[in-house]
Parts: structure tokens; C-alpha cells; sequence
């Protein structure tokens, strides 16, 4: 699934330096110097969990660790407006999807949704932009593939002093479900495959809180599929 995705880069030309390592470069024709280019090609998607998971934290694909160009290319896209890398990161998310959506179903992404502050500050919902264009990778595979936004963010309180536990009841209660879930109550429920799109996954709550509150509705999630997991994290290599 990342397969040519030296192309989907080679299609950026973005001012200053390497996205993915912050390294100077005379010509940038890549946005991201040809070592990023070799390293993020390179990654191949793995479970990932974190160490203890919160209870019912979903079945989880990582395209690979927060590290090195994966982060460098994520914190560029994410925090320092370098919008086009939604491209080529989504076409990395959709290899994560590949990893557990079967390709005879129908597979519905749902990405985590941003609140309207951060929309403001990054200038739209880095997750729903990326998002799309996994869909797009995975339908050009020959996948049924839609992207629904099913949930809305609220601002949470600062978690910092909370323990595990009331930091998942902060993140479920921070979402409410969307009208549009309509569109998969009103369908076959058994035919698709429901994955949640997230960047990075740290301690879970998030996606826990995700599921929670979608199973809530009486949607069954099959699993999430993030970027990146944190190094601090338990990974389980795929035989």
C-alpha cells in the first residue's frame, strides 16, 4: 500500500527545509530530502497498543513509531501548515487501514474529530483532510471506501493531573455523536467494516473514548488505524 509513495512526494514542492528530519537543503523537490523519502517508504504497519491499555481500547494498526521522519513529516503537516503532506501521510494511513479491512467490505474511516479551536489554529481538521486522501489510496486498491464524520469534539479539561481513569471519562465526555450516523444505522450493519483514523496514539484514551461512545450508538468498530505510536508504547511485530 506504500508502495510509489516516492511519487505521491515527488509531487511536493514546499519551501525551507526537509519536512521529515529539518535538514537545509539547496533544492527541496520532494518537501522532504530523499533519506525522509527511503525511511517513510520503508515503514510497514504493525499492532500497537499501550502498556496497560484502557479497558476496551480497539484492536489498533500503527504505519510506525513517533520517531525520526514520521514525526518530523507529522508535526510538519500538523502544527506548521504544511498542508499538502495530507497527500502522502494519507496514503500511509491507508496502508494501516489495509491492515485490518478485509478488501470484499465495505470499510467507513471515521477520524478523530478536532475541536473548533484547534480547527482555527491548524485552519481546518488535520484528521478529516488526511483522512480523505486515504480513502482515495484505498479505493484506487480496489476498496469500497467511504470517510463519514460521525463525531464532534468539545474542550477538555486539562488532563495533566488526572489518572488513567478520569482521563478516559474526559475523553468520552468531550464527544457527541453527529446526525450523520444515521447513514450506517439506516444500512447493513454486518457488511461493513468500521475503522477509526487517528495521528498518534499515546496512552489510548482517545480511541477507547472513540469506541465508546460509537458503540454507544450501536456501531461496531472492527479496529483504529494511526500514523504513529509512541515509543513508550508496547508494539507487537507482524510474523
Amino acid at each position: 500500500m506504500v508502495a510509489g509513495l516516492l511519487g505521491e512526494i515527488a509531487d511536493l514542492v514546499l519551501p525551507g527545509v526537509c519536512a521529515g528530519c529539518g535538514a537545509e537543503r539547496e533544492r527541496l523537490t520532494y518537501g522532504t530530502c530523499a533519506a525522509c523519502v527511503a525511511a517513510l517508504e520503508a515503514l510497514r504497519p504493525h499492532p500497537a497498543a499501550p502498556s496497560p491499555p484502557p479497558r476496551g481500547f480497539p484492536a489498533c494498526v500503527t504505519v510506525g513509531p513517533y520517531a525520526g521522519s514520521l514525526r518530523g513529516a507529522l508535526l510538519s503537516y500538523k502544527e506548521r501548515g504544511r498542508h499538502r503532506l495530507a497527500r502522502p501521510l494519507g496514503v500511509l494511513l491507508a496502508g494501516a487501514v489495509a491492515a485490518i479491512a478485509p478488501r470484499d467490505r465495505p470499510v467507513v474511516l471515521v477520524p478523530v474529530p478536532s475541536t473548533a479551536a484547534a480547527r482555527r489554529e491548524r485552519h481546518g481538521d488535520h484528521m478529516v483532510r488526511m483522512t480523505r486522501h486515504a480513502v482515495r489510496r484505498l479505493r484506487s486498491a480496489g476498496y469500497d471506501a467511504k470517510a463519514l464524520h460521525l463525531l464532534r469534539a468539545l474542550p477538555r479539561p486539562d488532563s495533566t493531573s488526572l489518572d488513567a481513569a478520569d482521563r478516559l471519562t474526559a475523553a468520552v465526555n468531550s464527544l457527541r455523536i453527529t446526525p450523520r450516523i444515521g447513514v450506517l444505522q439506516r444500512g447493513d450493519r454486518n457488511r461493513r467494516t468500521l475503522v477509526v483514523t487517528d495521528d498518534i496514539v499515546t496512552t489510548g484514551a482517545t480511541l477507547t473514548a472513540v469506541v465508546r461512545r460509537l458503540e454507544e450508538a450501536d456501531m461496531q468498530v472492527t479496529g483504529a488505524a494511526v500514523l504513529a505510536a509512541t515509543q513508550l508504547r508496547r508494539t507487537t511485530p507482524v510474523n
